[in-house]
This record gives C-alpha cells, sequence and structure tokens, in this order.
C-alpha cells in the first residue's frame, strides 16, 4: 500500500465534483471522507485507487493511495488527468470573467472537468446514454455493469471488450436495451476485438480524426464521439450542441422561448473558445439538482 499527498493551485472545488460524480450510481464515492475509490487497470490488472480532498477550494489537497507500489507513478498520472489536476483552473475561470457565463464560473467556482474512469467503459456510457432521459441511462449502464463487470472490494469495473464482444443481443435486451443499442454496444466491443479500433492509438490523434474515424462504427454519431473526446479525453475545446442539456441550459440562461438554434449557440459560444468543453459542463451544472 502506498500514499501520497498532492497538492494543486487552486481553485478546485473538490465538493462540487463530488456532486457530478455522485450522479451516476456506480462510482464509488463516500462523501462524509471526501473520497472518491477509482478504477484502474495496470499491465491488464484491476486496481483500486483511492482520492481524498483533505484541502480547501483555494489550498486544494489531496491523498492519494494505491494498493500495490508497482502502480504508484502510472496512477497518480492518471489520477491527475482525470481530475484534471494537472492544469491550475484559475486561467479557465479568469477567462469567463469576461463572458455571459461569469455567474455560473461563480456559482460553480472550481469544478473541473472529471474523467470517465475507462476509455472502453467511456464509450459504451456514452452509446446506452443516447436518446435517454438520465436516470433511465444510469440505470440501464448500472444493469450493464453489474450483470457483465466485476466487483472489487466494492468499486465496480465495466464489462471488457472480450466480454462484450461475447454478449449476444438477447442477453442486453433482458435488461431492457433496445434492440439497436444492444446491438451498438456488442459491434463496438467486436471492433476493438477485431483490431479494427485501437483506442490506444486513437487518443493520439486530434479532435477531427478521433470523429472521423468514430463516426464510421455503426452506432456512433457526432454526439458520441463528442462526449467521448470530453469525457473520456478531457479535450478542452468541446461544444456538442446537438445535446438536450446544453439546449435547455442556454435556453434557461438566456429566457428563450424556443430551443437555440445552431447559428444561435455558435454566436453564444464564440468568446468562450478555447474552453468550450468547460462552458459545456457549467451549463450542465446549472440545470442539475444538487445532491444532499
Amino acid at each position: 500500500m502506498w500514499t501520497e499527498l498532492l497538492k494543486v493551485q487552486g481553485p478546485y472545488n473538490f465538493e462540487l465534483v463530488l456532486d457530478r460524480l455522485l450522479l451516476d450510481p456506480l462510482h464509488a464515492v463516500d462523501r462524509k471522507s471526501r473520497t472518491v475509490r477509482v478504477p484502474l487497470y495496470y499491465n491488464g490488472e484491476p486496481f483500486i485507487v483511492s482520492v481524498q480532498g483533505t484541502g480547501t477550494i483555494d489550498s486544494p489537497e489531496f491523498l492519494i493511495s494505491g494498493s500495490f507500489y508497482e502502480s504508484k507513478e502510472y496512477a497518480i498520472e492518471r489520477v491527475k488527468q482525470i481530475f484534471h489536476l494537472h492544469l491550475p483552473l484559475q486561467d479557465i475561470q479568469s477567462h469567463f470573467e469576461g463572458t455571459d457565463l461569469k455567474d455560473i464560473f461563480r456559482e460553480h467556482r472550481g469544478t473541473a472537468i472529471v474523467l470517465d474512469f475507462d476509455y472502453f467503459g467511456c464509450l459504451v456510457k456514452c452509446i446506452i446514454h443516447q436518446q435517454l432521459n438520465l436516470a433511465f441511462a444510469h440505470t440501464l449502464t448500472e444493469r450493464f455493469v453489474k450483470n457483465f463487470g466485476f466487483d472489487l472490494d466494492g468499486v465496480w469495473f465495466y464489462p471488457s471488450p472480450s466480454t462484450t464482444a461475447s454478449l449476444n443481443v438477447e442477453q442486453l435486451r433482458e435488461l431492457q436495451f433496445s434492440n439497436r443499442k444492444a446491438e451498438y454496444v456488442i459491434g463496438l466491443a467486436k471492433e476493438i476485438i477485431g483490431g479494427r479500433l485501437d483506442l490506444d492509438q486513437l487518443i493520439q490523434k486530434s479532435d477531427h480524426e478521433i470523429i472521423d474515424e468514430l463516426v464510421k462504427i455503426r452506432g456512433i454519431g457526432r454526439w458520441t464521439a463528442e462526449n467521448f473526446l470530453l469525457f473520456g479525453l478531457g479535450r478542452p475545446n468541446l461544444f456538442p450542441m446537438a445535446d438536450i442539456g446544453i439546449q435547455n441550459a442556454l435556453k434557461k440562461l438566456y429566457g428563450l422561448q424556443h430551443k437555440p438554434t445552431i447559428d444561435e449557440m455558435e454566436t453564444y459560444s464564440r468568446s468562450w473558445s478555447p474552453f468550450l468543453s468547460y462552458a459545456s459542463l457549467y451549463l450542465w451544472r446549472s440545470i442539475e439538482k444538487r445532491s444532499e
């Protein structure tokens, strides 16, 4: 067992990060101890990293601990990426002070983009969430993981591509997947197992290259590809205009009587670049219910 104290530049509001993580029932979050237990792999072996917030918004500190020493260097770097501890948020905060989003950024000051813990799991989740309300999307994802993934010391791991590729449509239909959604998830896994999609190589490419490659796969459109870039890879300048949550947040922000058009969204978002991913997060945050 190893433990490392990590200090980062503020602001960083771990409470708001925990709020967002708590929206997903698969996350192992202990609100009282301000701890998240993260499922990771090292050399193909599953292990758990514990991330505990011990500091304040302006002086953030984190205790990071893992189960075996060989994983320490990798685990710390991966945790930095997942929780956006590798780059200070102050520059992003300052950028939005001069925009229409300044009040939202002040209210949710220091909220970081937290990535999904696994690339394949992120893509699967994006496919499952297509055209579903958030509550049922989380329920369906939880059923998938708890039926075909595995639990390690109370932390759930998504099924591997090989496990998923071996499933049949009826097995997912029993969980209330639609026929097409079941085919999409299994088909994605088969693309990976067949060597036609290499996620480790894919993530080295540009945003446009990744989108172009992913949308060739049945069941993955631009919305899914953009969400993978944002929550799988943490790319900084993504603004999924087709996302209903973003549309509703903009409608609320600007007091619109109608869903914002693409032209309107492009106009609103022009000043938010090169941090459109953070604009997306904070717009979502502005319409989410806070956990108790």
